[in-house]
């Protein structure tokens, strides 16, 4: 992928980020729903060559655009995968598989977000470089995972075996993925692809932010570009409410905690008062 395509690709991750980052752990579920969604959308793409070229064709208005891709996936999709997709669609991209090859990194960038939140991200890359080990070692595994002549619900049988409850959520979607929708790629690679993907993100640092009331995407935005200006690096934030703080809020980064919180002033307050 390359000029207006990675442009494109950088701007809608920006947009998946600020989505995903303002919610909480709570909703870490409701989100990974938003992920299969994406991956839904995309199989219909993939299948779809006129739809996919209408969708990328720079020629057309991303109004247009956004119409197309409401009509053709309507209630299929919740508010917040239709918010990305509309972003996707109204990007400019160099070639239609560019667009299919964004949506897919963006639909698992969703699934590493939402393992993120739950502090499983660590257990996700190692989980799927794992399974590339074991198709290694398994020929007879790797040779049924990619013979075409064996149907899906096989194959999903074969996977459900396999893995089950043994990995994560995130984990389990991915292998799927590879597996029934390879797209051209061989499993390795679409594999590598993934975890190199979940490496990414998880050298960012984490920021845990609780907040009295919640923020908005520019607040949220905001925060991480103050925080990465600071501390040097790309910082993801975990957000969840506490009410308890009466207003403001407070960042933990590792060891370092910015404490702006209304509790913490009339604390300190406090302290000087009886001081």
């Amino acid at each position: 992928m390359q000029g207006v395509s990675r442009g494109s690709l950088a701007t809608v991750r920006d947009k998946l980020d600020s989505v995903f980052d303002a919610g909480t752990k709570k909703e870490a579920a409701a989100q990974r729903q938003v992920a299969e969604q994406l991956f839904a959308a995309l199989e219909v793409l993939d299948a779809n060559a006129q739809l996919r070229r209408l969708l990328s064709d720079p020629a057309i208005e991303a109004d247009r655009k956004a119409r197309l891709a409401a009509d053709v996936f309507g209630e299929q999709l919740s508010a917040q995968a239709a918010e990305i997709l509309e972003a996707v669609v109204r990007s400019p991209w160099g070639r239609p598989s560019d667009l299919i090859a964004a949506l897919d990194e963006l639909a698992a960038e969703a699934l590493f977000a939402t393992a993120e939140k739950v502090n499983v991200l660590d257990e996700v890359e190692d989980e799927l470089f794992r399974f590339g080990r074991i198709l290694d070692r398994e020929p007879t595994l790797r040779s049924a995972l990619t013979d075409p002549s064996l149907p899906d619900d096989r194959k999903t049988d074969l996977i459900e075996a396999l893995l089950g409850d043994r990995v994560q959520d995130a984990t389990l979607v991915l292998v799927r993925e590879v597996v029934l929708r390879p797209r051209g790629r061989t499993i390795d690679r679409a594999l590598e692809e993934y975890g190199r993907l979940a490496a990414a993100r998880r050298e960012r640092l984490v920021a845990q932010v609780r907040t009295a009331v919640p923020l908005t995407s520019k607040q949220l935005k905001h925060l991480a570009a103050s925080l990465e200006s600071r501390l040097g690096h790309p910082v993801a934030l975990n957000v969840e409410l506490d009410p308890d703080l009466l207003g403001g809020l407070t960042v933990q980064v590792g060891d370092i905690l910015f404490d702006a919180s209304i509790a913490h002033r009339l604390a300190v307050a406090r302290r000087v008062m009886t001081g």
